[in-house]
This record gives C-alpha cells, sequence and structure tokens, in this order.
C-alpha cells in the first residue's frame, strides 16, 4: 500500500539540524582563557599604598575612569584591592570624614585573583559567585594584570560577532 498524504512530522526535521554554539564552543579553553583578555589591554594597571588616604584612591579612580585599585607594598606585591564599592560602603558608616581615612582602613585584604592561565568560565563564574566585578590576575607571585567583569563579557561578544561573521561568510560564499 503507498501513502499519497502523510504530514510533516517533527522527525523528518532531525537530520537537518545544526548547532552554532554548544558547551564546547562557548567555553573552548583554548581560546577563552584569562590572558586572552590581557593581550588586548594596554598592561597598565593602577593602584595604591595602603598609607595613601581614600581622597587619593577616589581622585585615581576618577582620572583613570576605573572602578577600583590594586592595593600593593613598595615592591609591587599585592596586598588588597580597594573598589567604589569599598568607599561607598565607607561613606555610609562615616558621612562627612571618610575622605581622610587610609586606605588599608577600607581595602579588600582577602583577595581574589586568578592566574593567565586560568579558562574565562571559571573566572566569571567565581566573579558572579562572590559578587566582585575585579580579579587581580597573578603570575606566580607577579602582578599581571586585573581583569573585570566588563572584559569577560566584552570578550565572549566578540566571540560571538566573529562566529556569526564567518557563518554568514559560509553561506554568502
Amino acid at each position: 500500500m503507498v501513502e499519497s498524504y502523510r504530514p510533516h512530522l517533527r522527525k523528518d526535521d532531525e537530520d537537518a539540524r545544526s548547532h552554532s554554539q554548544t558547551a564546547q564552543t562557548n567555553t573552548a579553553e583554548m581560546n577563552a582563557i584569562v590572558q586572552s583578555i590581557l593581550d588586548q589591554k594596554d598592561g597598565t594597571v593602577h593602584a595604591i599604598r595602603p598609607q595613601q588616604s581614600l581622597h587619593d584612591a577616589v581622585i585615581a579612580l576618577r582620572d583613570h575612569h576605573i572602578g577600583a585599585l590594586l592595593v600593593t607594598d613598595q615592591t609591587g606585591a599585592l596586598l588588597g584591592i580597594l573598589s567604589e564599592r569599598d568607599i561607598v560602603r565607607k561613606l555610609a558608616e562615616t558621612p562627612g570624614t571618610t575622605l581622610p581615612q587610609k586606605v588599608e582602613d577600607v581595602m579588600t585584604r582577602k583577595v581574589e585573583t586568578c592566574s593567565p592561565s586560568d579558562p574565562l568560565v571559571t573566572v566569571l563564574k567565581r566573579m558572579t559567585s562572590g559578587r566582585f566585578r575585579h580579579m587581580p590576575v597573578l603570575d606566580g607571585d607577579r602582578v599581571a594584570g586585573i581583569v573585570t567583569i566588563g572584559d569577560v563579557v566584552h570578550y565572549r561578544l566578540t566571540a560571538l560577532e566573529h562566529e556569526a561573521l564567518q557563518i554568514k561568510q559560509l553561506i554568502v560564499g
């Protein structure tokens, strides 16, 4: 018996499906590591000493258009990090007397760090779960840079745009 009509079924499309994004391509370690972000930055790391005032820190944050400063000693060793959030919390606690206080009294001493070879997906997860936006990058004991949550998102969006362009070129020829 020959069928004259059969409706289109979902299983008819199973072989024709393709996936431009997978968990593997979105988290490919060979491309998505911290060093990939550091390579795109100018290498400048803004730091402040623990004995300096919060006023000095606020001026540096404003002038450099950044959201955090690394706190280092005279040898460049990482002692902590001072973010805009740290300063805002202190402003709420001590209104009118905050800016003369020392960085060491406000900074975050327990700093989450990463290495240049860490996968970006791991760094992003740590930043999200820890609710912080800046992470110093240490290469051994040396500060190699700092990555922000914005850096990670921008890197991934750029990669997706590149992938979309490649797919378009494959289609157009």
